[in-house]
């Protein structure tokens, strides 16, 4: 069965970058809307970012924009998200997944199959 897998995560200082990638050698990434989502801890999984199969649009929570960039790479199979400017309420983890439109990305999650997520911690 195929899978996503998110890696690059880490502990990061307040202020500090981090890269995420999400892959995968069984899914063709490319032919979907592809999401990044995050679950702090004891709250609910949200979403972060979204770019669309067509044309690479981006968008984005109230609470990373200007912070977060996600992009991708259909020649690599992969998508990114750029993390700048990390805050502690950042601490997460992070997983991506297919959606069937980033208009209303949170609600359209495809499959319903989940990675083991890349874990970022933003602490002093």
């Amino acid at each position: 069965q195929w899978q996503v897998v998110e890696s690059g995560g880490g502990l990061v200082q307040p202020g500090g970058s981090l890269r995420l990638s999400c892959a995968s050698s069984e899914f063709s990434l490319s032919n979907y809307d592809m999401a990044w989502f995050r679950q702090p801890p004891g709250k609910d999984r949200e979403g972060v970012s979204c770019v669309t199969s067509s044309d690479g649009a981006a968008s984005s929570a109230d609470s990373v924009k200007g912070r977060f960039t996600i992009s991708r790479d259909n020649a690599k199979n992969t998508v990114y998200l750029q993390m700048n400017s990390l805050k502690i309420e950042d601490t997460a983890g992070y997983y991506c997944a297919p959606v069937g439109t980033c208009r209303n990305y949170e609600h359209t999650v495809l499959f319903n199959r989940w990675g083991q997520g890349t874990q970022v911690t933003v602490s002093p």
